[in-house]
């Protein structure tokens, strides 16, 4: 069965971003998918530090727990981040992950190839789109598949459980993930 790997890079343990991203790993189960969220919230994710090893491991040589998310994202046939937005951009955190990811994937037979997914960015007031777009580079120069929605990928919210106010934002990201899906299964020959 076709699965979607979503990772959550919100440190908060009730968090909008995690809301949203069950609500999408939940169209995407209607329709016949796995999906598996995992969170960055107790990981300490370290840099990229240029060492090159990753050509001769096929993985990444720091120890931080990306590695574990690789080997899930391998078997996935999606893959989808979502990320609170600091400052205009998303956390630090989940970039040097997806930078690491992509360095182990283009020395390991380019794995996120052809995988179908895409980012979401939630926030109290501003900078979504360029955080969408911060986002989007990895997904794109992975040569991964990004299907569109009815409006870009964000959702408003501050507090716990506001995003619950934004039903244009929660209908964007299910039209999303129901796009996920379906492509998928297009791709894999389900219909």
């Amino acid at each position: 069965m076709s699965k979607v790997l979503i990772l959550c890079a919100s440190p908060r343990k009730e968090s909008n971003t995690m809301q949203i991203l069950e609500e999408c790993a939940k169209t995407i189960e209607e329709n016949d998918l796995k999906t598996e969220i995992i969170s960055l919230r107790q990981m300490k994710i370290r840099s990229c530090i240029a060492c090159g090893k990753c050509s001769e491991l096929h993985q990444c040589a720091l120890k931080d727990g990306v590695n574990d998310i690789i080997e899930k994202l391998k078997d996935a046939d999606g893959f989808i981040v979502g990320s609170p937005v600091y400052f205009g951009t998303a956390r630090g955190d989940l970039m040097s992950a997806l930078q690491r990811i992509g360095m182990v994937s283009r020395v390991s037979g380019n794995f996120l190839s052809w995988k179908v997914g895409g980012p979401i960015a939630v926030a109290r007031r501003g900078g979504h789109t360029a955080t969408i777009q911060e986002m989007l580079m990895f997904f794109f120069i992975n040569d991964m598949i990004v299907p569109g929605s009815t409006y870009w990928n964000m959702v408003f919210g501050w507090q716990p459980g506001e995003v619950e106010e934004d039903a244009e934002g929660i209908e964007t990201i299910r039209h999303f993930a129901d796009n996920v899906a379906k492509l998928i299964k297009k791709i894999k020959g389900n219909k």
